[in-house]
């Protein structure tokens, strides 16, 4: 149908034009073709009386006036719908009312079945021709467009192929749906099969993308889906927001990767605005780390719960811009009236802390700002030590100092049975807490310290997806450091929403444990996105494939897996994804002779010192590697090529 682009591609007014014509010369047919009907034939005395061609020359401007009052004209072929159709039906039934109103007056013979056959011959004239115009752009549209299989034969997956005929990259070729009731039935002529079908409709049509549209499904279910889907090797997307793609603020040619939270299966908990606010609402909050991925988070959800002052505290120049200018405008955008204090400063230095606490009448501490990639901190240890450690303690301390009600510390998984610098730091950060918490439970106003343990979140910095995602886009290889490493994972807002939920359950040295889920083999997640982006798998079975995983061998420290607590007492709490455990601790004096040990170990740079401190501690550290400070090892090589 080369011979129709022309048409297709003339200017809108003189398509137009040709609309008008043609709609004449139908007009005219459906006339005569009314009177050929009614009387079998039409003889030269009726068809020359120039009268019944008066009725004409007045059916026909009438007529036309009417189709361009309904909007007919305007209407664009390629979307004509069923509201066309109907217009015209009205247009042609007033059209037919002209000719009984002329000849009444004129006193012409006319049949009263005339009017009728007329309207019946028009709009299977005009509208027929439009429709088959309507199915022969689409034809010719669709097989220049991708085609497609959507996922979901409901409200969301009809929105999805109406849109989809609307534009210019997908054509839809058949519904996939789990309801056995719709199987074999049709949608605007798109065939609905159930899932056993798949294969089948992706070797008929040469399908290699699926569009998912089932936005209310369950997590679990949703997993299973795109599990079954990665494992024909065909790219999976999934639709932006409806209502934004109703409303016109996204477009089709958003559709979006399928995420990692929907291959964890996890589905989300809607927070309790009790303890949401419980800590922040007309409160005074201080966040530290607050550019950070986690701490940033954090201040995103705080905000929305009217805090009377949010003071970011954040050690970076640029992340501190970042974090105050996006949450400036979300103050605006949102209509909030919340004071934005960007504050410098390190969480080593005390006296910064405490007058800052003091200043701005601090009630609400959210502690994130840590240094927590295991193999940096593997080759920094004493700025670790210093920053997680000794940072922490002097947070907490000038808490206490300035009366701060709530002090809440992010911790992490790593924590637990470290076999690595970054979760030792972090467990004697713990142990730290817990034992100023003693302290503080015996005052009647004493600070409320607690801790929350997770494991990964997605999207942060130093997360493995986004860089699994480069390489794939690269074209490979996609590395990981062992075959059988696992690890929990969880979405940065759920992590920050539970977070303050579990800080505002807090009675003082809480050790909140979050509901992580099931732990992720992350071979499996390198696969599962290999496949979702219609890509193969290139190893010993399959030598053609596109994308090779490579095992470079475990970092310094890094664990096979990962465990979110030590012992096994652990409690429930009212929220269904925060437990609490109870775990031994160092009494504060013991504490604080531990600290000083460290602390001059640190400034002398004794690594063995430092080494050992850390493993008599009860942090249950159980080294895999030796020191793997960069500056201890350039001066070990210098020492040793002296001697």
């Amino acid at each position: 149908m080369q011979f129709l682009q022309p048409i297709w591609g003339m200017p809108r007014p003189l398509k137009r034009t040709v609309s008008v014509v043609v709609d004449v010369f139908f007009i005219v047919i459906a006339f005569w073709a009314a009177f050929a009907t009614r009387l079998d034939n039409i003889t030269d005395d009726l068809f020359f009386n120039i009268d019944y061609w008066q009725l004409l020359a007045f059916l026909v401007p009438c007529t036309l006036l009417v189709f361009t009052k309904s909007g007919l004209y305007r209407a664009i072929l390629r979307y004509l719908s069923l509201h066309a159709v109907l217009s015209i039906t009205i247009s042609a039934v007033i059209s037919s009312a002209f000719i009984v109103f002329f000849s009444y007056f004129n006193y012409l013979f006319m049949p009263r079945s005339i009017p009728v056959l007329y309207a019946t011959y028009l709009v299977v004239l005009c509208g027929g021709s439009r429709l088959l115009v309507r199915l022969l752009l689409s034809d010719i549209l669709g097989k220049q467009k991708k085609k497609v299989l959507i996922y979901g034969a409901g409200s969301a997956g009809l929105q999805l192929a109406n849109m989809l005929r609307q534009g210019k990259e997908y054509h839809p070729v058949a519904f996939i749906d789990d309801d056995r009731k719709k199987h074999k039935t049709t949608i605007q002529g798109i065939t609905i099969f159930r899932p056993k079908y798949l294969d089948y409709l992706i070797k008929k049509h040469s399908v290699s993308t699926v569009l998912l549209a089932i936005p209310s499904v369950k997590q679990s279910q949703k997993k299973q889906i795109i599990e079954s889907l990665a494992l024909r090797h065909i790219e999976v997307l999934t639709i932006p927001n409806l209502d934004d793609l109703v409303n016109g603020k996204l477009s089709i040619g958003q559709l979006k990767e399928v995420s990692i939270d929907d291959l964890l299966g996890r589905d989300p908990v809607a927070p309790r605005p009790m303890l949401m606010e419980a800590n922040i609402k007309d409160k005074v909050v201080m966040v530290t780390g607050a550019g950070g991925s986690i701490g940033s988070e954090l201040c995103r959800q705080i905000i929305l719960h009217n805090p009377k002052i949010l003071v970011l505290f954040e050690l970076s120049e640029f992340g501190l811009y970042q974090i105050e200018r996006e949450l400036s405008q979300l103050a605006i955008t949102e209509g909030l009236s919340v004071q934005i204090i960007p504050l410098l400063g390190s969480v080593q230095r005390l006296n910064r802390l405490t007058t800052t606490m003091s200043s701005f009448q601090v009630q609400t501490v959210y502690h994130a700002a840590a240094y927590k990639h295991v193999p940096l901190v593997e080759y920094n240890v004493v700025e670790g030590i210093r920053n997680n450690i000794f940072g922490t303690n002097y947070t907490a301390r000038a808490a206490i100092e300035a009366k701060v009600e709530s002090f809440v510390l992010i911790s992490t998984d790593k924590a637990v049975r470290p076999t690595n610098v970054m979760g030792t730091t972090k467990r004697m950060a713990e142990l730290g807490l817990q034992a100023l918490a003693e302290q503080e439970n015996k005052k009647e106003n004493g600070t409320r310290f607690c801790m929350v343990r997770f494991g990964n979140v997605l999207g942060s910095s130093g997360s493995v997806i986004p860089l699994f995602k480069k390489q794939i886009a690269k074209g490979g290889p996609v590395t990981l450091t062992h075959p059988d490493i696992t690890r929990y994972f969880m979405t940065i807002p759920e992590a920050a929403q539970l977070v303050i939920q579990a800080g505002a359950m807090g009675k003082g040295g809480d050790v909140f444990v979050l509901d992580m889920g099931e732990s992720v083999k992350i071979a499996d997640l390198a696969r599962n996105l290999i496949h979702l982006s219609d890509l193969d798998v290139k190893d010993d079975n399959n030598p053609d494939g596109d994308i090779e995983i490579l095992c470079t061998g475990l970092r310094p420290g890094e664990k096979l897996y990962e465990e979110l607590l030590i012992g096994e007492d652990v409690g429930n709490t009212e929220h269904e994804r925060i437990m609490t455990a109870r775990e031994d601790f160092l009494p504060l004096n013991e504490y604080n002779d531990l600290l000083d040990k460290l602390d001059l170990a640190c400034y002398e740079l004794d690594h063995e010192t430092i080494r050992q401190l850390l493993i008599d501690a009860p942090t249950g550290f159980a080294p895999v590697d030796g020191i793997g400070d960069l500056v201890w090892k350039a001066q070990e090589q210098d020492t040793f090529q002296r001697d």
